[in-house]
């Protein structure tokens, strides 16, 4: 049987006591700020991102993993002897997967050995279903079973999250389905999905809590009914309200497991500071 080995990207912020657990191999989104170029969750932190982010004069901007930074991941993988399974961000929301591929051209018949798939999703909705696969790894699974675990995990995953602002969706241009509702009524907070691989708009909540209850509420929704649930909650600089949108779901909907997590600074800079949010999934 062969060795495979995974890959994701560094938005999925897999805790990294999963990412060692399972030998995951994750590759770094591209921070740029100013003059200067940060490798995601590698050399830019969360905390260090969101301090230095609250007095910038200059924003930072953002870049997908390069071809030849996945070729090199991919080929030292191969090299190991490795089949690889790629899982990364969605496509409408970022050019990682094309990379990916690109990637994987460039490296000939071996390329034959890769195989990429779009999770057509993001933070720990992504993570989920890369976890998936790792656990259906350790438990013997071949290539052709971790595929298909793939292919139907954006269908049994998810996540709803609040941001303070649209700001930065908005100027990041991620914003998709979202754009209703700029020019809404000053102060609301807007709840957005990735749905079907983009972000789109679902309510204006008028106050942070409520919008906070929402979310809830809309992720019960998803899951009523469902077995082997899995919940995660996401925040960007917003931990204390994180871990109590936490509590709260673990306290109503039972998941089998719960993890917390931040955003990695790519994704905080597209979100902007405040985001709270849960990813789920379940039956999988």
């Amino acid at each position: 049987m062969s060795k495979i080995a995974l890959v994701t990207d560094s938005t999925a912020y897999i805790p990294e006591e999963f990412v060692k657990k399972y030998n995951i191999t994750v590759t770094p989104q591209v921070l740029i700020w100013g003059d200067q170029t940060y490798q995601d969750g590698v050399d830019i932190m969360p905390t260090d991102f969101y301090s230095r982010l609250k007095d910038a004069k200059v924003l930072p901007t953002t870049s997908q993993v390069s071809p030849a930074a996945m070729q090199s991941t991919f080929q030292s993988l191969v090299d190991k002897g490795y089949d690889v399974l790629g899982i990364f961000i969605s496509a409408k929301l970022s050019g990682t997967i094309q990379s990916a591929l690109q990637g994987k051209d460039a490296m000939g018949s071996a390329g034959e050995k890769v195989t990429i798939a779009d999770s057509q999703s993001t933070a720990m909705a992504m993570g989920f279903q890369v976890l998936a696969v790792a656990r259906a790894l350790e438990g013997g699974a071949d290539m052709k079973e971790c595929v298909r675990i793939t292919e139907n995990g954006h269908k049994h995953t998810g996540v709803f999250f609040a941001v303070d602002t649209l700001e930065f969706l908005h100027r990041g241009g991620r914003i998709g389905g979202a754009q209703r509702f700029i020019g809404s009524v000053l102060n609301m907070k807007p709840i957005l999905a990735i749905k079907e691989g983009r972000v789109e708009g679902i309510e204006r909540i008028r106050t942070k809590n409520k919008a906070h209850e929402r979310v809830l509420e809309l992720v019960a929704e998803q899951v009523r009914g469902k077995s082997n649930i899995r919940i995660a909650t996401l925040h960007a600089n917003a931990a204390e309200d994180a871990k109590a949108l936490l509590a709260r779901a673990v306290s109503e909907l039972s998941p089998v497991e719960t993890i917390l997590t931040e955003v990695s600074p790519v994704v905080g800079n597209h979100a902007g500071p405040g985001t709270v949010g849960l990813a789920y999934m379940f039956d999988l």
